[in-house]
């Protein structure tokens, strides 16, 4: 049996849900996975996400802030409150095509 996928081949595709886990993400690839997870739910028509991160040290929470921070799709976010996963998750809210984009 050969192979044919080469290694810039290796990408994954997932269903766009209202939350995403990025603990089977690696680290160095968090930025990347949550600008483009933000990108895709906002096109979904989702208005809320949340990315769950994991509470830790808080280098992965201060990697998807920073993340979102960029992103021309996120209006605000906050940490989520304890019934959805406290310091260990974000909450972010999405433009809808009705927002305005500086």
């Amino acid at each position: 049996m050969t192979d044919n996928m080469s290694d810039d081949e290796d990408v994954v595709v997932l269903a766009i849900e209202d939350s995403i886990d990025l603990h089977t993400f690696q680290p160095r690839d968090i930025p990347d996975v949550v600008a483009d997870y933000v990108e895709a739910a906002c096109e979904q028509g989702f208005h809320e996400v949340r990315l769950i991160h994991g509470r830790g040290k808080g280098v992965q929470r201060a990697r998807v802030h920073a993340a979102l921070a960029r992103s021309p799709f996120v209006v605000s976010f906050k940490d989520a409150p304890a019934t959805r996963g406290g310091w260990g998750a974000t909450l972010a809210w999405l433009a809808t095509p009705s927002d305005e984009r500086g």
